[in-house]
């Protein structure tokens, strides 16, 4: 189940941010992770567990939970995207190889072509 978890965090620095934002995109299971430095919320979206995630991030600054919902809504939305996406695209489109043949290949020798800087003769 795809989970939007929202997180209150204490962000002092630029250097911060980045480790705060690098860890949590590396941890198994996220989707998206958007920050909002005016309010100092982080959003993590996919099939997550609340508790690693603040494990984690606990470690780096100091970690809220504000809420943890459902986020089915978004992947319908997308689901459905898609598949507006794949209805424009005509299925009686097909694409066809067209095969063409190696240009002929032909390997002369010295008599035939005694200017071609041969070493060895």
């Amino acid at each position: 189940m795809t989970k939007k978890l929202v997180l209150k965090m204490e962000l002092h620095s630029e250097r911060t941010k980045q480790k705060v934002m690098k860890t949590a995109s590396g941890i198994s299971g996220v989707a998206s992770v958007n920050m909002d430095t005016k309010d100092k919320k982080l959003t993590v979206t996919g099939n997550i567990d609340p508790v690693k995630i603040v494990g984690k991030l606990r470690k780096l600054c100091h970690t809220e939970i504000v809420s943890v919902e459902a986020a089915e809504s978004e992947k319908k939305a997308e689901e459905k995207i898609e598949n507006i996406a794949h209805a424009f695209v005509p299925a009686s489109l097909s694409y066809s190889r067209v095969y063409y043949p190696p240009p002929p290949y032909y390997v002369g020798t010295v008599e035939e072509y005694p200017n071609s800087g041969c070493v060895i003769c």
